[in-house]
């Protein structure tokens, strides 16, 4: 693909991604659309012929560019959002939702602490725990852990309880409307997950120094390179505060994750 293919592929995407999210109107009506075009993304990030027209990308970025490559990376985001919110309207409803991208999803929560273990004993932290909380339920139903799980979205937290409660009834997972500021349950956390959508990550993670425990472990999802077209980058952090143990890179998936300890 030359570069101006991948250009016009990417304002396709973004086009596509802005009429379907407007379209979202709390019922499955406009799902299969959207659950297509999410693949079909995903499938070109993970595409490797594609590595090579970004970096020649990358050198070429104008200001031009730079807003729909951030325009796209948030539109991207919503519509996995909203995605989410159509897999949880349609479980409830009682049919049966599989896409590739939660494919990808799923897979990649089995490796996401690397070497550092969940056990029954630990306390998971969720932040951006979305409509269908796949991590949650993965976590509690494999190791018998406490799971919490916070987003800022109203909406996706009731369909995520009720998600929750059709699929996880007796695990220990709770979710919350709530930011890590209003949470007590974040000085007790083991671990601590970042979706990879979560804008605001890394100061996330910096405001989260002063209210955690020592031996906290966190995993940051994130997309570098071409994947950050669809995943939030990785970024510096303050190395008095937070450094990097691991980066467990999976090239056929649409995230990474780097894992984060106190300095």
């Amino acid at each position: 693909m030359k570069i101006n293919q991948f250009k016009h592929r990417l304002a396709y995407f973004h086009e596509r991604f802005i009429a379907l999210a407007a379209r979202y109107d709390g019922t499955i009506h406009h799902s299969s659309e959207l659950e297509t075009i999410i693949d079909e993304y995903a499938a070109f990030i993970t595409n490797e012929s594609n590595e090579q027209v970004w970096a020649e990308l990358e050198q070429q970025t104008s200001s031009e560019l730079a807003p729909l490559i951030e325009g796209i990376r948030s539109s991207s985001a919503t519509c996995v959002a909203i995605m989410e919110k159509y897999r949880a309207l349609k479980l409830l409803n009682g049919e049966i939702d599989k896409t590739d991208y939660f494919h990808h999803i799923e897979a990649c929560i089995k490796n996401e602490f690397g070497s550092f273990l969940v056990t029954a004993n630990s306390k998971v932290l969720l932040i951006g725990s979305g409509s269908f909380p796949m991590t949650p339920l993965f976590i509690a139903k494999q190791t018998g852990a406490e799971v919490i799980g916070i987003d800022i979205d109203e909406e996706a937290i009731a369909l995520g309880r009720k998600v929750v409660e059709r699929l996880g009834n007796g695990l220990k997972i709770t979710l919350e409307h709530a930011f890590v500021e209003q949470l007590d349950a974040v000085k007790d956390a083991t671990h601590i997950i970042f979706s990879s959508t979560v804008a605001n990550k890394y100061d996330l993670l910096d405001q989260l120094f002063a209210l955690t425990n020592e031996q906290v472990v966190v995993a940051m999802r994130y997309g570098d390179r071409l994947k950050s077209l669809f995943n939030y980058p990785m970024q510096a952090t303050d190395a008095h505060k937070w450094k990097l143990i691991e980066s467990i890179l999976r090239p056929d998936h649409v995230f990474d994750i780097a894992l984060y300890q106190k300095a």
